[in-house]
């Protein structure tokens, strides 16, 4: 893989380092829930000296939002995964929930639900995605995948981002929920207004708006099923009983929302950021498109690399510490699996990308009770365009500085153009 060869210069994924800032002395002032932290300064730099100085880190009240404690460090991190029962999730598991007093959906929606109902609602999800299914699904998403990037390679150049990474997520997810094809590249706009992390003019009530529409869409496609009842996880959803009871259809509409929004975000960011990743470490791509390297194991470097879901939340039942600070019942505490992932006391050189890191404990998914139900069919998805990429581009070469991202939960790339060698 090759630099912009245009300029001069290398394309980084990272914000050029005349436009970054230098971080404060004093990192107190550093506001975590402030999407454009993550844009003004080095992500690098920032989780090293909260890991380093303050990894228990208290970020104050502002603009009239509450304060909350951010964990930086892997063991701190796992200590929270693993006490569910003082740390709990029903009452948000991101910031954007948790700063406006919690999600609605709470003991609704499987992610925002914690206890026996949610170990109840999981059970039907683990139906959904049975290992049958997702062997069918597997093969839709090879076969997808690589129609993309051979069409994409064949032409020359692309955006990376809209014309392959935004295809195959989307498509996958709206395949086993039972969503029309007509109906998906709708949604994939509604999804990416609702988090609000690629467009600056979006506002809060765009987001808002947006997120009502998908939940409307799902409310007329679960009636559609019922009356016409056919495959789909949906209709699996709709026959389902959870302690002896039928979902309810706000149940049913809440997690088809939680599904299309985790479904999408998470593989596709990590498909998008993997290129500059693999452009900045030539050798890396090169022992992975000569073989010497799989794609099973290059997959979960990729995963720990991109790290697309910079936090979880969760809220703290009663009064408790962790790493001798005192945490108080209602405390929101959030995991920073992005410096996780990054910790130096758990990943040898962590700053390197290594594609046959082995092992690779990393937090991308989460751990725990909430891990990530979709992290096989991301990892799929991801091996996926990894694999075709092998197969038909010789060399990519980034054309432009790609467009990061604004946001405080997900970190990735919107736009990213690239130019292809075709593989001989």
């Amino acid at each position: 893989m090759s630099r912009d060869t245009q300029t001069g210069r290398g394309v980084s994924a990272s914000a050029s380092s005349d436009t970054l800032e230098e971080l404060p002395a004093d990192l107190s002032s550093l506001d975590l829930a402030d999407p454009q932290t993550f844009l003004r300064y080095d992500q690098g730099e920032l989780w090293r000296r909260l890991r380093a100085e303050n990894p228990v880190f208290w970020n104050a009240p502002r603009d009239g939002r509450p304060g909350f404690w951010a964990l930086t460090r892997y063991d701190d991190i796992m200590h929270v995964y693993r006490d569910s029962s003082t740390f709990i999730s029903a009452r948000g598991n991101v910031l954007a929930a948790l700063l406006h007093g919690g999600d609605s959906a709470e003991g609704k929606m499987l992610a925002v639900t914690d206890g026996s109902r949610h170990r109840e609602l999981r059970k039907v999800f683990v139906k959904a995605f049975s290992p049958r299914t997702i062997s069918t699904v597997a093969e839709k998403v090879q076969e997808n995948t690589e129609s993309l990037v051979r069409s994409a390679v064949e032409v020359g150049s692309c955006d990376f981002a809209q014309d392959i990474a935004e295809k195959i997520p989307m498509r996958t997810i709206c395949d086993l929920l039972g969503v029309p094809e007509p109906d998906q590249g709708e949604l994939l706009i509604l999804t990416k207004k609702a988090l609000s992390a690629e467009d600056d003019q979006i506002t809060e009530f765009d987001s808002i708006l947006a997120r009502n529409e998908i939940l409307v869409y799902f409310s007329s496609l679960l009636e559609e099923f019922r009356k016409n009842p056919r495959g789909g996880v949906i209709g699996t959803f709709a026959d389902a009983q959870a302690s002896g009871t039928a979902l309810s259809n706000e149940e049913i509409v809440l997690n088809c929302y939680s599904l299309i929004i985790g479904g999408d975000e998470t593989s596709r960011l990590s498909m998008i950021s993997s290129i500059p990743a693999l452009v900045e470490h030539p050798a890396q791509w090169a022992a992975l498109s000569s073989g010497s390297i799989g794609s099973q194991t290059a997959t979960e470097e990729i995963l720990r690399w991109t790290t697309p879901a910079m936090h979880f939340g969760r809220t703290t039942l009663k009064d408790t510490n962790v790493s001798g600070h005192a945490i108080n019942q209602g405390d929101v505490v959030t995991l920073w699996n992005i410096s996780a992932n990054r910790d130096e006391a758990v990943f040898a050189s962590p700053d390197v990308l290594n594609l046959s890191r082995s092992p690779n404990r990393h937090l991308t998914f989460g751990y725990g009770p909430h891990f990530c139900l979709g992290a096989e069919l991301g990892r799929i998805e991801i091996r996926a365009m990894l694999d075709a990429l092998c197969r038909f581009a010789a060399d990519i070469t980034l054309t432009d500085t790609p467009k990061r991202v604004r946001s405080n939960f997900l970190s990735g790339i919107s736009s990213l153009p690239v130019k292809f060698t075709p593989r001989r």
